[in-house]
C-alpha cells in the first residue's frame, strides 16, 4: 500500500472514530517534501489480539488506525496451513475489502535443534506457512532461532540455522515471500544474529528486530543496529512505545535515517483493561514519535 492511499484510509479510521490524524499526515507531508515513503504501524496478535477472531481483528485494527496486521499462529483468527482453498480465498478477501493490511504470518518454527529429523519437521511446516502466505495474499513469514544447546558448540548451531534459512529462502523466493528472522531466544543478540545472517545469505532472508533489552549491549543500540540493518525486511516488533527501558524514539529516529518503509508491529506483552484503546494509544504515540524523527 502506498503512503498516499495509507493516509487516506487513516483519515477514514479517525474521521469514523473522532480520532486526530494530523500528526500522521504532518510526518508524511514531510517524507513527501523528500521525496521518500516512510514506515507504518501495525499489530502483530501475539498478545492484544490472540482472542480476536478475523472480522474482530480488521474491525480493532481500523477503529485504531493500526493497518497492518502480522497473524500469529494458534490464535483466534484461526489462519492456519490447514485452511483449505476457499478458506485462504476467504481470507484473502476480507484483507481485500479492508483498509487493514495482511503484512504476514508468525510463525513459531526453528531450526536449532541438533536432533535433523526435528530441523526438517520444521523447515517443512515452513514451507506450509509460506505456501499459505502467498495464498492469502501477504508477503512473509516470521521464523525463530531460538536458542543453543547442551554440548553443541554456538558456531555449530549457527551454522546449522543458517543453512536452514538458506532452504526457506530459495523455496519462499519460488513463491514471492520473505522468510523474517526474528531476533529471539538465547540467539537475541545482534552479533549472534548478524553471524546466523552471515550463512543465511539469500536475499528472501532478512531480519525481524524485535526491540529486546539486549539490543543495548556491547556498544550500544545504534551500533547494534546498523550492524543488521542492511538485512532488514518489511517488518519490526516493538513493545509499547512509552515503555522508559527502551529508547523507542531513537529507534524510529534510526528508521528514519536510515528510510525504513516497512511495518513497526505492536508486539505488547502488557494487559489493559481495553486493548482497543491502548492499541489507538500506541499509534497515536507512534505518529507522534514518527513526525519529531522526521523534523530533525
Amino acid at each position: 500500500m502506498k503512503r498516499r492511499e495509507f493516509l487516506q484510509r487513516s483519515a477514514l479510521a479517525g474521521a469514523a472514530l473522532g480520532l486526530g490524524t494530523m500528526t500522521a499526515r504532518s510526518a508524511f507531508a514531510a517524507a513527501d517534501d523528500a521525496g521518500a515513503e516512510q514506515m507504518r504501524f501495525g499489530l502483530v496478535t501475539y498478545q492484544w489480539g490472540r482472542d480476536w477472531d478475523l472480522p474482530t481483528l480488521l474491525s480493532n485494527c481500523e477503529r485504531t488506525g493500526a493497518l497492518g496486521v502480522e497473524l500469529r499462529t494458534t490464535h483466534a483468527h484461526g489462519v492456519e496451513p490447514s485452511l483449505s482453498d476457499a478458506q485462504r480465498l476467504e481470507v484473502k478477501q476480507r484483507f481485500a475489502d479492508s483498509p487493514v493490511v495482511n503484512v504476514g504470518i508468525g510463525s513459531n518454527e526453528r531450526y536449532d535443534n541438533p536432533d535433523p529429523a526435528v530441523v526438517k519437521a520444521a523447515i517443512d511446516a515452513t514451507k506450509a506457512f509460506i505456501v499459505l502466505s502467498h495464498d492469502i495474499g501477504t508477503t512473509g513469514v516470521k521464523v525463530k532461532p531460538d536458542r543453543f544447546h547442551e554440548n553443541v558448540p554456538h558456531e555449530q548451531t549457527i551454522e546449522q540455522i543458517g543453512r536452514s534459512l538458506n532452504e526457506l529462502g530459495k523455496f519462499a523466493d519460488g513463491y514471492g515471500q520473505q522468510v523474517r528472522l526474528e531476533v529471539h531466544g538465547e540467539c537475541r543478540h545482534l552479533p549472534t544474529i548478524k553471524s546466523i545472517l552471515d550463512v543465511a545469505d539469500h536475499p528472501s532472508v532478512a531480519i525481524c528486530w524485535n526491540s529486546n533489552p539486549a539490543d543495548l549491549e556491547g556498544s550500544g543500540l545504534e551500533a547494534n543496529f546498523r550492524l543488521v540493518r542492511e538485512r532488514f525486511g518489511n517488518t519490526l516488533h516493538v513493545r509499547e512505545l512509552d515503555d522508559k527501558q527502551y529508547p523507542f524514539a531513537r529507534l524510529i529516529e534510526l528508521l528514519a535515517e536510515t528510510r525504513y518503509t516497512g511495518w513497526v508491529l505492536m508486539e505488547a506483552s502488557s494487559e489493559p483493561s481495553d486493548r482497543v484503546a491502548a492499541l489507538q494509544q500506541q499509534r497515536e504515540l507512534f505518529d507522534s514519535l514518527l513526525a519529531k524523527a522526521l523534523s530533525k
